[in-house]
């Protein structure tokens, strides 16, 4: 039996979440995505969005994938592997019913995914296919974001809000730290927005998913290291001018001239590549 016959011959969802008793908990972030259409619709726009036609000759890894939905259509879509990465012993349960079906191209993981070791070296591509747990979507994406020479694609869902800090441009109000960081390393691409609704229970606020491809000019760890510090002393003091925050280096206005920024400008008003040269100019000396 096929792959895609295999997942066709499973229960639905619904019928899965009521024969474990699966409520979301809280504590664990969880929302559950129960339509097939928009998680099978995730993943193809996700292949789309990178020209790949499938997930064959690639490794692909889940974190939280509850119920098994975003689990199948990735299944459904050929990877040479999928790796899901669960703390929650009930959803173990049922990728074990998936795995029973499927056989060993699932391989189940009961470990917090913050302290998983994503970024070891092997020989297929590797990409990361995720409904995050939203509680720790954001450390999630900077662990990544750190080896993201090691990935060839990140597809993530979050809340709206948190996607919009994501991909806001300079001189916006949810401009930040995570803007920059990932601005650097990735080419960032809005797949869709996905109301409430659409989840088991339903949250407070909208969703978007989001696909990175890492930049051919990534940062490596040192210019990464040097940029956490520069961002983090200067939007601890968002209003303030960066002559104010970065008052301890001396050779600030020499350097702020030699780039081309002025002294008296807040960080908000810098461009991601600007902070990337302030901090290679100021740390990495």
């Amino acid at each position: 039996m096929d792959i895609k016959t295999a997942i066709q011959t499973l229960p639905s969802l619904r019928l899965t979440v009521e024969a474990q008793g699966l409520l979301a908990k809280k504590s664990l972030g969880q929302n559950f995505l129960l339509d097939k259409n928009i998680t099978d619709k995730i993943v193809r726009m996700s292949l789309s969005s990178q020209s790949l036609t499938s997930f064959s000759g690639a490794h692909v890894f889940e974190v939280g994938p509850g119920p098994g939905g975003l689990t199948r259509s990735v299944l459904e879509q050929e990877p040479d592997k999928i790796t899901v990465i669960e703390l929650d012993e009930r959803c173990i349960k049922i990728m074990q019913d998936i795995k029973n079906k499927t056989g060993d191209v699932l391989e189940i993981i009961n470990q917090d995914a913050l302290i998983y070791d994503f970024a070891f070296a092997e020989k297929y591509a590797k990409h990361i296919v995720s409904n995050l747990p939203y509680n720790i979507s954001v450390p999630l994406l900077t662990k990544w974001l750190y080896d993201i020479k090691k990935y060839s694609s990140l597809t993530l869902m979050f809340q709206k809000e948190v996607a919009d800090r994501i991909m806001a441009s300079p001189r916006t109000k949810d401009y930040g730290r995570i803007s920059i960081l990932a601005q650097l390393q990735c080419s960032i691409t809005h797949l869709f927005d996905l109301n409430p609704e659409s989840f088991t229970p339903a949250p407070k606020v909208w969703s978007s998913v989001l696909v990175f491809t890492p930049l051919s000019h990534a940062l490596n760890i040192e210019e990464i290291k040097a940029l956490e510090k520069l961002t983090s002393q200067t939007f601890s003091m968002r209003r303030k001018m960066i002559r104010q925050s970065l008052k301890n280096f001396s050779e600030l206005d020499s350097v702020c001239r030699e780039i081309g920024i002025l002294p008296t400008m807040r960080p908000e008003e810098l461009t991601p590549e600007q902070f990337l040269a302030l901090a290679q100019k100021l740390y990495l000396k």
